[in-house]
């Protein structure tokens, strides 16, 4: 060392390169979560593992507490988190990870902040995902599991009903604290979908939040209700992956994934 900077070495030698398409060779996916969001990386990973798919992470600031104000509060934060994302990489599909925020601050508007960044990537979001799901697997009538306090699971069904769905049953763990419901055991999620699936005749049931772990149950509750289940996690994953042009099937997450 000389003066704390490192000499030269003469007998280093430039080595040459090639350039590619980088991991994405396939579709390169881009998706913003929430900063109390502890469950859509890890199920997205699963939901996501297909050859030739590039995943990028970025989080924006979310309230610990879920109510309408923190919900509408990210609209500010966006097109920050979207800046984030990678700027060499071009996307094709990049999903704003929260189905009650994209709820109360509006699909369409979720969609232009994103685009106000990256113009020509596609844009999803889990509540508009699980309509293109639902229509996809031909289901009308729909159970439906939240998590959330009254007000917020309240904005979450009003949508799908505006959207043309009839929810035949619905039912909450009224919970307001995000980190609770990452803590929510699994066998607690099986056990309400189960619920809420049989109590009227529905043709699938969507279990709504990202911070849910519901990935590992879906297959359980299909076979015990014999419906479809949707979930956020899994709807915008297969939902991103189509909008992307990527029609793989996958084994273990559910119905929805063997449609094409």
């Amino acid at each position: 060392m000389l003066g704390g900077l490192m000499q030269a070495d003469d007998s280093m030698i430039d080595l040459e390169f090639d350039l590619d398409r980088g991991v994405g060779t396939r579709a390169n996916l881009g998706l913003i979560v929430l900063q109390t969001d502890e469950t859509i990386e890890p199920e997205f990973r699963q939901l996501t593992a297909v050859d030739g798919v590039a995943l990028y992470h970025s989080r924006i600031p979310s309230g610990a507490e879920v109510t309408p104000e923190t919900l509408s509060g990210m609209q500010d934060d966006i097109a920050r988190s979207v800046s984030l994302l990678p700027a060499a990489v071009e996307f094709d599909v990049i999903g704003y990870g929260c189905t009650s925020a994209a709820s109360v601050i509006g699909e369409s508007a979720v969609e232009a902040l994103v685009q106000s960044v990256r113009p020509t990537a596609k844009v999803t979001n889990p509540i508009t995902a699980t309509k293109a799901a639902l229509s996809k697997l031909g289901a009308q009538r729909v159970a439906f599991v939240s998590p959330y306090i009254a007000e917020v699971s309240s904005s979450l069904r009003n949508t799908l009903t505006e959207g043309g769905f009839d929810i035949v049953s619905a039912g909450t763990f009224n919970e307001s604290s995000d980190s609770v419901v990452a803590r929510m055991t699994e066998a607690s999620i099986l056990a309400a979908i189960i619920k809420l699936g049989q109590q009227l005749p529905c043709d699938a049931v969507f279990v709504s939040c990202t911070n849910l772990r519901v990935a590992n149950v879906i297959e359980q509750a299909e076979a015990k209700l014999d419906v479809p289940v949707i979930s956020s996690n899994q709807a915008m994953a297969w939902h991103m992956l189509r909008l992307a042009g990527i029609n793989d099937s996958a084994q273990g997450v559910g119905k929805l994934f063997s449609e094409y």
